[in-house]
C-alpha cells in the first residue's frame, strides 16, 4: 500500500479546519477535562475513579469526533470526492485518524494530569492508552462510515460510546449479574484491569493479556473500518 504524505498532511489540515469551524463537535472536547477536575476536587484517589474521565475522553473525543468529521464529509458530499481521488485507501484513513489521534493524545494527557493520576510504570500505560485511541478512531471511523449527517451521527455513536466506555461499570456489577463478566473483555476494562495491576506485584500475564485484547480489538475494528470503507466506494 502506497502512502502519500502529501495528501496526508492536506487531508490532516482539511480536518482540523472543519473541527475548529465546529463548535458542537470541538466543545466535547472540554467535557472530560471537566469530569477529570471534579474528580480531583472531589478528593477520589481510586484507580477506577481517575479512570472515568480516562475512558470517557476516548469516547467523548475520539470515537465521537472521528465519527462527526466523517459524517460531516457525507453530509458535505465530499467525502464520496476523497474516495474518488488519487488518494490511497491508507492516506485516507491515515489523514482522517492522524489529526483525531493529536486532539487524544492532548486531551488524555491534559485529562490524566487533571485527575491526578501518577502511573506506576508510565511507559506500559502509554502504550496501552496510544492502543487504546487506535480502537476509538477505527469505532469512530465505521460509525461515520454508516451516519449520513452530524446529527445522525450522534445518534448512533451513543449505544457505542456508552458500551465501550461503560464497561468498568458493568465489571462492578458482575458479581450481581453474571453475565456482565463479559464486560471483562471490553477494552476499557482491560485498560482499568492493566493500571490496577500495575500499581501491586504484577506478574507478565498481568500486562500482557489486556494488551493483547486491545490489540485484537484494535486490529478487528480497523478490519471492519476498512472493509466498509470500500463497500462505500463502489455503493
Amino acid at each position: 500500500m502506497n502512502f502519500s504524505m502529501t495528501r496526508i498532511q492536506a487531508i490532516l489540515v482539511k480536518d482540523y479546519k472543519e473541527f475548529s469551524r465546529n463548535y458542537a463537535v470541538s466543545t466535547m472536547v472540554l467535557l472530560p477535562l471537566i469530569m477529570a477536575y471534579l474528580y480531583n476536587q472531589s478528593g477520589s484517589n481510586s484507580i477506577s475513579i481517575y479512570f472515568l474521565p480516562i475512558n470517557m475522553a476516548f469516547a467523548v473525543v475520539t470515537t465521537y469526533v472521528q465519527c462527526c468529521l466523517i459524517a460531516e464529509e457525507k453530509e458535505k458530499n465530499t467525502l464520496r470526492s476523497l474516495m474518488l481521488s488519487p488518494a490511497s485507501l491508507g492516506d485516507i484513513l491515515i489523514g482522517k485518524s492522524l489529526f483525531v489521534l493529536i486532539i487524544t493524545i492532548l486531551a488524555e494527557a491534559v485529562t490524566i494530569f487533571l485527575v491526578g493520576y501518577e502511573p506506576a510504570n508510565l511507559f506500559i500505560i502509554v502504550i496501552a492508552l496510544l492502543l487504546s485511541a487506535l480502537f476509538y478512531i477505527a469505532l469512530g471511523t465505521i460509525c461515520g462510515l454508516f451516519a449520513k449527517s452530524i446529527m445522525e451521527a450522534s445518534i448512533i455513536v451513543l449505544p457505542v460510546m456508552l458500551i465501550f466506555s461503560f464497561g468498568p461499570f458493568a465489571l462492578a456489577l458482575s458479581s450481581v449479574n453474571p453475565i456482565l463478566k463479559i464486560a471483562e473483555w471490553l477494552p476499557s476494562s482491560q485498560l482499568l484491569l492493566l493500571a490496577e495491576a500495575l500499581e501491586g506485584t504484577y506478574s507478565m500475564p498481568d500486562v500482557v493479556i489486556p494488551l493483547l485484547a486491545i490489540i485484537v480489538w484494535t486490529l478487528v475494528s480497523w478490519f471492519f473500518a476498512a472493509g466498509i470503507y470500500k463497500k462505500r466506494m463502489v455503493d
